[in-house]
């Protein structure tokens, strides 16, 4: 067996799911504000992505659910994901963005699972509040272990895509690691890197 992981937004995913969402509501000015104080170094993963889900508090679920089920993905998107589980991996998502996106795609691009963050409701409206497994910059690190462990798949049989900042924490535990029209800080971490948007540019690599 061998594993494959994934980022979401702007990995498999065309976009940012929490971008569309704030625009979806009318918070999209606000949440821009917040990204570009966390790309400047004045805010971490963890506060950022705090400070951006509380712009969403009152938007009905149903809107969120609308927004995640017309989500849009990068061209090649399943062709890679097929060809990947044709080669005996194991495809799994690590998503800083929320369970609503993820368990949308999964229906669409057919990877077996994913670990995301959840965007808390009550009565059907979103309380600002979010929690799950991939809160911090080191989360996807430290998940990319333990799945390993559960799978019995070592770093030579493991290939993980991101394009930002909080993949890089997978890097050190995967043989190949790849820079998907990413970063330019993620690229110096990368072994292989892709500036097409085309996933299926990755098949030549597994």
């Amino acid at each position: 067996m061998k594993l494959a992981v994934f980022d979401f937004d702007s990995t498999l995913m065309d976009g940012e799911t929490i971008n569309l969402l704030a625009k979806a509501y009318g918070t999209e000015e606000e949440v821009m504000k917040i990204t570009q104080a966390a790309m400047n170094g004045e805010l971490d993963f963890y506060h950022s992505l705090v400070k951006r889900v509380g712009t969403l508090k009152g938007m009905p679920l149903a809107l969120v659910e609308e927004v995640c089920n017309n989500l849009t993905y990068f061209y090649g998107a399943k062709e890679l994901i097929k060809a990947l589980k044709n080669k005996d991996y194991k495809v799994v998502v690590f998503s800083g963005g929320f369970d609503e996106g993820v368990n949308a795609a999964k229906k669409i691009l057919g990877y077996d699972m994913h670990f995301s963050n959840t965007l808390h409701h009550r009565n059907g409206i979103l309380t600002g509040e979010v929690g799950g497994e991939m809160m911090f910059s080191y989360s996807k690190g430290r998940m990319l272990r333990k799945v390993q462990a559960i799978l019995c798949v070592g770093e030579e049989d493991t290939i993980v895509v991101g394009d930002g900042a909080n993949d890089i924490s997978m890097f050190p535990y995967a043989k190949k690691t790849v820079a998907f029209c990413a970063k330019e800080v993620v690229k110096k971490f990368a072994n292989i890197v892709v500036d097409k948007q085309d996933l299926t540019e990755i098949i030549a690599y597994i």
